[in-house]
């Protein structure tokens, strides 16, 4: 690779390169600008969504792809803009796994300014002393868990994969019995 000089943001003390930038040495490098940047939504509705993307050379080999996943809601920039900011991650992160702009980090400057914001916005967890749990707690929990992920599923459009997430995330938490109730929605 050329001898480019990115520009960098200081986050933390540490430097990041921005996905504009990876995007800009793509676009100007001889060996590489006619590669192609393809975006996909894996998942898409109207609480969250995943994102694949694709760097492919004009022949049409995939050569990196990255992923990236958004939640509406959990940052103020998400609020408005989750599909876009989704899709900005998954471009850097796919432009990173190229090889371009990580000489400090796979993370792009976006990416990381979007992680400090979402804990910098997630209150504390109370410290209180510990109480015994009033019975029937966890089973509230476990009912509204399964609420969300039922909600969760019908509004998807690609089940199987939103399944997958779902169990990714609470698959713990739920029993073989709610997992295979949760099956039921994605046949």
């Amino acid at each position: 690779m050329s001898n480019y000089k990115f520009k960098t943001t200081n986050i933390r003390g540490k430097q990041y390169v921005e996905v504009n930038e990876r995007i800009k040495y793509l676009r100007q490098e001889d060996s590489l600008k006619d590669y192609s940047i393809l975006t996909e939504f894996t998942v898409l509705d109207s609480e969250m969504c995943v994102c694949k993307c694709t760097i492919a050379t004009p022949q049409g080999k995939v050569i990196a792809t990255g992923h990236a996943h958004e939640e509406r809601g959990s940052s103020n920039i998400n609020k408005t803009s989750y599909v876009e900011n989704c899709e900005t991650s998954a471009v850097g992160r796919a432009l990173a796994m190229l090889g371009i702009g990580i000489d400090t980090s796979i993370a792009s400057a976006n990416e990381v300014e979007t992680a400090i914001a979402k804990q910098e916005e997630k209150p504390a967890p109370k410290k209180s002393a510990a109480k015994p749990k009033e019975s029937g707690n966890d089973e509230k929990e476990e009912s509204n868990i399964m609420d969300k992920a039922v909600k969760y599923l019908k509004n998807s459009s690609d089940r199987s994969k939103a399944y997958e997430l779902v169990i990714s995330k609470y698959g713990s938490e739920l029993s073989e019995g709610q997992k295979n109730g949760l099956k039921k929605f994605v046949r």
